[in-house]
């Protein structure tokens, strides 16, 4: 877990941040022989040098981001291993009672 800190622009306005890009990166590098398969949950293009060498390392990667807010070459990179959330939740639809999850 890593604490979210907030920063206050011009305006004077709140915004949360958790930095943890980079402690992601390093865990995924430092961890890469105890794992054969990683999700990761950004559509952030700044991990695609570490995903390729995962990748290049014969580690299945998935990236789970919304499509919208996710770089182009991320998407390219997963290509059938990309998940998008918005389709993930219509695949969790509840049928039995119609709830959404």
């Amino acid at each position: 877990m890593k604490p979210v800190k907030t920063f206050y622009d011009s305006e004077g306005l709140p915004t949360r941040k958790a930095n943890c890009d980079v402690d992601m990166a390093f865990y995924l590098m430092r961890d890469q022989n105890s794992f054969e398969r990683t999700l990761i949950l950004s559509g952030d293009g700044d991990f695609l040098p570490v995903l390729k060498f995962l990748k290049e390392n014969k580690k299945e990667v998935l990236v789970l981001a919304r499509s919208n807010r996710t770089a182009r070459e991320m998407k390219r990179f997963a290509g059938d291993k990309f998940l998008d959330f918005e389709y993930l939740r219509e695949r969790l639809k509840r049928t039995d009672i119609g709830d959404e999850i």
